[in-house]
């Protein structure tokens, strides 16, 4: 009886096809044999001379954007016409002559059942992945959930690697012809397949412009401006910037392009956010002089100038830590055999613990790159938010406990050699409500750039909360020669190494330094102690080590 029902269904299928009726196909989606679930399906309409690849939300009458929609008719069976709705009032539109040419499919032997139809079996092998593809090829209609397979027929189901599949669920028939509405957008002007590639990828998230083509540089007579806040003698940049509201969960990534525009050495960078909600901010202290900030003393005879969290104050929060390499882009007439320099590098980073920091708030932004040098350094920064439901980091409360760092060097902050003290940095902060899952968002890097400073030899980190400790590592970095062509003003020793290959306490020439995320598991409200130990090297003659630490607590 069965067969009986699929010879009937076939025959009627075709029949209508001829007729110029068109179908709608529904798609889903599985992963490992398990469905996924899907908001926006994958939904094909397909008739005798069209076929239109899209998803419920193409042929919605009130769509969101960007909207993409794959075009391929019967009488350009070379062409596959690739259309993106931007916005309400933009869209373009590419067209692949090649792909349908240059795919060969191997026919292997054996069918399957898909939703009554008798389905051959094709494969193919592309970027190292293999693609099985099961179709009809008697039905008259060209359909599939992508454009691959598009010639063969009405393709049902599309595995890769025998682990993703997307399967047609549903066929439906449709009265009215909506394919013939693309025809407008089928005769728009064509534009090169590499431009509507990266127009499409960028549409799929929000970018924000922080800062473009700034100098971060040493001078007398540096100013700021409506939009850029300059201090330290141009060392700092800072700019006042208002935040979108971001969907929760997104991920937010921070970028920051960076080119030598003078300086030749490879120097500690950070961006970072000033907090503004206490009576007192590390904004006063650019203001009106680094000697205005809360002082931190542990009895080795220096002042730490707005290192760690008070009652009336609160410290940068880092969103990333990164070193220049040595004099990229414009060192790069330095030649030497088989290197060929980059122009810039690329700092990027997950910041998406930071969500509450930034949804929809107004923020101070900084940029610091310590140097001496009138020309220094020039960058670029953007932050980026993508829709996602992975939250890597749950949390929805962050606290800055302290940062070292002394991204006020050039305007007299203490460098953080605290910890040539037993008690290292020590000290004690309150919560105002219990804490859950808690964890310590720590950065650490090692400075003292000879051969017995601390930057080229290892020292063991180590935290204590309540007396209690919470981490222990030494905090280095082996992989630094692979970051070689970022540095074309690195000197070259008579060992054959550069000095951009040196391992160091956890950071390169030319890279971002990770933070270690520390569980600390409940915190109750009240008062805690906070303790980081470091056997920071002792000086020689005119040279000391240093520890740049920052610590920001997330919890729930």
């Amino acid at each position: 009886m069965y067969k009986i029902l699929s010879i009937i269904f076939l025959t009627f299928f075709a029949f209508v096809v001829s007729a110029q009726e068109t179908y709608k196909i529904s798609y889903e989606k599985f992963t490992h044999d398990k469905k996924i679930s899907e908001s926006n399906p994958t939904i094909v309409l397909a008739n005798k001379n069209n076929t239109v690849i899209g998803t419920s939300n193409s042929f919605d009458e009130y769509r969101f954007f960007p909207n993409e929609i794959t075009y391929y008719s019967n009488d350009e069976p070379n062409n596959i016409y690739s259309i993106i709705q931007l916005d309400s009032s933009k869209t373009i539109k590419t067209i692949d002559s090649l792909s349908l040419k240059k795919h060969e499919f191997k026919r292997l032997i054996g069918t399957k059942k898909i939703l009554g139809l008798k389905a051959k079996h094709a494969q193919i092998i592309i970027n190292s992945n293999t693609i099985d593809l099961w179709y009809v090829d008697n039905l008259n209609i060209n359909a599939s959930p992508l454009s691959l397979g598009l010639k063969l027929g009405f393709v049902l189901e599309y595995t890769r690697n025998n682990n993703y599949t997307i399967r047609a669920s549903k066929i439906e028939k449709i009265k009215s012809d909506p394919t013939e509405k693309y025809q407008t957008e089928i005769d728009l002007p064509t534009i090169d397949a590499l431009t509507y590639k990266d127009l499409v990828w960028k549409s799929k998230f929000t970018t924000i412009p922080l800062i473009e083509n700034q100098e971060i540089n040493f001078g007398n007579d540096i100013t700021s401006n409506d939009s850029i806040l300059r201090f330290a003698h141009g060392t700092i940049a800072v700019r006042k910037i208002k935040i979108p509201g971001i969907r929760k969960s997104s991920q937010i990534f921070l970028d920051i392009k960076q080119r030598s525009n003078g300086d030749a050495y490879d120097r500690i960078g950070s961006a970072f956010i000033i907090p503004i909600h206490k009576k007192q901010s590390f904004l006063d202290g650019l203001k009106s002089g680094i000697n205005t900030l809360p002082i931190y003393e542990n009895g080795n005879g220096k002042k730490y100038q707005g290192i760690v969290l008070t009652e009336n104050y609160e410290p940068i929060i880092e969103l990333m830590r990164f070193f220049t390499p040595f004099g990229i882009d414009k060192y790069n007439h330095i030649l030497l055999k088989d290197k060929e320099w980059h122009n810039f590098v690329t700092f990027r980073q997950d910041i998406s613990e930071y969500y509450d920091l930034l949804n929809d708030k107004e923020v101070y932004i900084g940029f610091y790159i310590g140097n001496y040098d009138k020309g220094g350094h020039k960058i670029d920064a953007n932050i980026t938010i993508h829709d996602s439901n992975k939250q890597l980091i749950s949390n929805n409360k962050i606290l800055s406990l302290f940062n070292t760092t002394n991204v006020m060097e050039m305007a007299g902050q203490e460098y953080p050699t605290l910890f040539n003290s037993d008690q290292g940095l020590y000290f004690e902060f309150e919560l105002k409500e219990d804490w859950k899952n808690a964890k310590l968002r720590y950065t650490t890097t090692g400075h003292g750039g000879w051969e017995n400073g601390d930057e080229f030899v290892p020292k063991v980190n180590s935290i204590f909360i309540d007396d209690k400790k919470v981490f222990s590592l030494a905090p280095w970095r082996q992989d630094c020669g692979s970051y070689r062509l970022y540095n074309p003003a690195s000197g070259n020793f008579d060992n054959g190494l550069s000095s951009s290959d040196y391992s160091r306490s956890n950071w390169c020439p030319g890279t971002v330094t990770n933070p270690y995320i520390i569980e600390l598991g409940d915190l109750k409200a009240g008062k805690h102690t906070i303790q980081i130990k470091i056997p920071q090297g002792e000086p020689e003659g005119g040279s000391f080590s240093s520890w740049a630490v920052s610590g920001v607590l997330l919890g729930e």
